[in-house]
């Protein structure tokens, strides 16, 4: 797998309106996360977590806070995940996961991002089975056996770990998320967890190298990114201009 997959889940801050966007999405996933479990973090770990994450992400305070205030009134909008599945230009498999209160909306929005983009919209199961869902974390280090003992002691069920350009990178199933981050930041307490997520990591990639089919799938990317509702987009595609 490698630190590779971190170039197949698109960030989605690269400009001032797409900080708005990251925004907003984080707004949504926290206002989730409290309304179903809870508003107080020390005993919501889903919620904690997205708190940690969007504060790695540079989200301002007054929007972690307001979407905690919102889930409190007990109020304001019902949200449901959609994910939705298929082929990017050049073949590449993608994930877009959404989450949203109109899901007719989303659909034609998700829609039109393929249909306008030469890329084809599949079923539910098209190309996820494809993909690990899995807990991923990446560090500075060197030595993957310590890491892969201490975690081995720690129970943790490790399904792979690797060694890139001095980073260290965990992968385990998502079930253990919980129980991994625990036994690294205990064991290495003075340790920056540069990444800390539930991702779809691919099973394989799809190399493009044509110029123009590298183009136009980012184009493809960026035409999802524009939908409000997409929260992120997982894709095996290794682009090789």
């Amino acid at each position: 797998m490698g630190r590779a997959y971190q170039n197949r889940k698109e960030s989605m801050a690269k400009t001032a309106g797409q900080k708005t966007r990251l925004y907003s999405r984080y707004g949504k996933e926290l206002y989730v996360c409290a309304k179903n479990g809870g508003p107080d973090p020390d005993g919501n770990l889903a919620l904690r977590h997205m708190i940690t994450k969007a504060k790695k992400d540079q989200v301002p305070a007054h929007v972690i806070e307001r979407a905690l205030e919102k889930a409190k009134g007990g109020g304001g909008e019902d949200y449901e995940t959609a994910r939705y599945e298929g082929f990017s230009p050049g073949g590449a498999m993608v994930i877009v996961d959404c989450l949203t209160d109109n899901g007719k909306r989303t659909f034609t929005e998700v829609r039109q991002a393929f249909v306008k983009n030469d890329a084809k919209l599949g079923g539910p199961g098209t190309v996820g089975h494809m993909f690990d869902h899995q807990a991923v974390f990446a560090f500075k280090g060197e030595d993957e056996e310590a890491i892969l003992e201490l975690l081995m002691m720690a129970d943790v069920d490790v399904s792979d770990i690797e060694v890139e350009d001095g980073i260290i990178s965990v992968f385990a199933p998502h079930t253990e998320f919980n129980k991994a981050k625990t036994a690294l930041n205990e064991a290495l307490p003075d340790t920056e967890l540069e990444v800390e997520e539930i991702s779809f990591v691919p099973q394989t990639s799809t190399e493009i190298t044509d110029p123009e089919v590298i183009e136009q799938f980012e184009k493809f990317i960026a035409a999802l990114e524009d939908c409000d509702d997409v929260q992120n987009v997982y894709h095996n595609a290794e682009l090789k201009a």
